[in-house]
């Protein structure tokens, strides 16, 4: 008898440890709640760099690495994110603020299975604004922004931060062109 309770125990234990497991993997809407309330209460993971933690939390590993980046190399100063990356503004007055549902991959519109979107939705000084969140799920079936789009009703522009490696490979692009352009002219 103690041997069938032993075992009903340790089943018991094995299929809720599985569905405590999946019961973590956060939404990505979900995570793009958590960013902007995380924002609200003063912990950013934007422009600080006290804790790399912060930006792990919701971010690949390489966009988190060229915002931890940006944040160390500006000392203290603009870099070159100079606006709220969560509103696309520098002095945002945010009104009509809406997380919508998310978009699952797995098709045209949303991309592969292992991505995501969501969108995020307010008005900015009046202005009908929408910032649109790309998600990656890891390994650990974790969801992470990889970009992050900004669309107003006249632009639409998308965060990017180069690497080192990206600016070595466009100053050699334009210095081979302004070479070529050189001989042209002689």
């Amino acid at each position: 008898m103690k041997i069938k309770t032993v075992l009903l125990t340790a089943l018991v234990c094995a299929f809720s440890s599985v569905g405590s497991g999946q019961s973590r993997t956060i939404p990505p809407n979900i995570v793009v709640k958590n960013l902007y309330a995380a924002h609200k209460a003063g912990v950013s993971p934007f422009f600080q760099t006290k804790n790399r933690a912060r930006l792990n939390k919701y971010f690949t590993r390489s966009l988190a690495n060229l915002i931890w980046k940006d944040a160390v190399e500006s000392k203290g100063e603009v870099g070159a994110i100079e606006f709220d990356p969560l509103y696309g503004s520098q002095d945002p007055q945010i009104t009509n603020f809406k997380i919508m549902d998310t978009g699952w991959g797995g098709d045209s519109k949303f991309g592969a299975a292992d991505e995501a979107v969501v969108q995020v939705t307010f008005k900015d000084s009046g202005k009908e604004r929408m910032i649109s969140y790309q998600f990656k799920q890891g390994p650990d079936k974790t969801w992470k922004i990889y970009d992050i789009h900004y669309r107003d009703d006249t632009d639409q522009f998308v965060l990017e931060v180069e690497d080192a490696a990206q600016i070595a490979r466009r100053r050699r692009r334009h210095e081979a062109v302004r070479a070529v352009c050189t001989i042209a002219d002689n």
